[in-house]
């Protein structure tokens, strides 16, 4: 297997610090400075709106964002508005698609791929929707998937509902979607499993798809406020 992919652990963190690392990672992989990489993370309380997303889908006003510490942040990558939060685990994988192969579509297939391998663990059936990225159980969506391809290298990716508060998508349009539903691992299943266990089912069977080895970043990395001593290791 000539493929490697180093991953991080980022526990809890706040979004706009992650995005900014993200964008210093794809420069240098885009530049051949860095190696792939799959950053690993839960989200404190956050909208995220894509650039082709639309402002009226976010039903909350900013006062109730204020009151209720929930961040909104307007980003660059595909798709609508979604919610990050605790008990999610996301997922950002770095990767030049040089190394893989030159298709976007290709690509979002494959990030699909990766969840519906990790919740088959839990014994749920995930399947795809013609319509609309991400991954689905029955009619509602337990994983919303944006990302952005800048010089062929990827950043943003998934984010896959474990045990997450899902009364926080009730002040949004998830993705846009308006007669669909979302639902977790939890939800469904009535498990409450660890971030850090779904993250090492999800490490192989991000292995798996993507035909890599993935080993932890040998060192931890700074990178100003809000992120610092990211943790390697899951």
């Amino acid at each position: 297997m000539s493929r490697t992919v180093t991953y991080e652990w980022l526990g809890r963190r706040t979004y706009r610090p992650v995005w900014e690392y993200q964008q210093q990672l794809l420069d240098q992989r885009a530049t051949g400075d860095a190696a792939d990489r799959l950053l690993l993370v839960e989200h404190s309380p956050t909208y995220t709106l894509g650039k082709a997303g639309d402002q009226n889908h976010l039903l909350a006003s900013t006062q109730e964002l204020s009151s209720n510490h929930i961040e909104y942040v307007p980003i660059d990558r595909g798709g609508d508005i979604t919610y990050h939060g605790p008990g999610q685990l996301v997922g950002y994988p770095i990767l030049h698609l040089e190394n893989y192969k030159k298709d976007v579509h290709w690509y979002l297939r494959q990030l699909e791929e990766t969840i519906i391998r990790t919740i088959a663990e839990y014994d749920l059936q995930g399947t795809r929707d013609p319509e609309y990225t991400g991954v689905w159980v029955g009619e509602a969506k337990i994983a919303a998937i944006g990302v952005k391809v800048s010089r062929w290298v990827t950043m943003h990716g998934f984010a896959l509902n474990v045990t997450t508060d899902l009364s926080y998508f009730g002040r949004i349009i998830p993705c846009g979607i308006f007669h669909k539903d979302v639902c977790s691992i939890q939800s469904l299943t009535n498990q409450a499993p660890s971030l850090r266990e779904v993250s090492r089912i999800y490490l192989e069977k991000f292995a798996e798809v993507f035909n890599c080895e993935v080993v932890p970043a040998e060192v931890s990395v700074e990178n100003g406020p809000g992120v610092q001593s990211l943790t390697s290791g899951v």
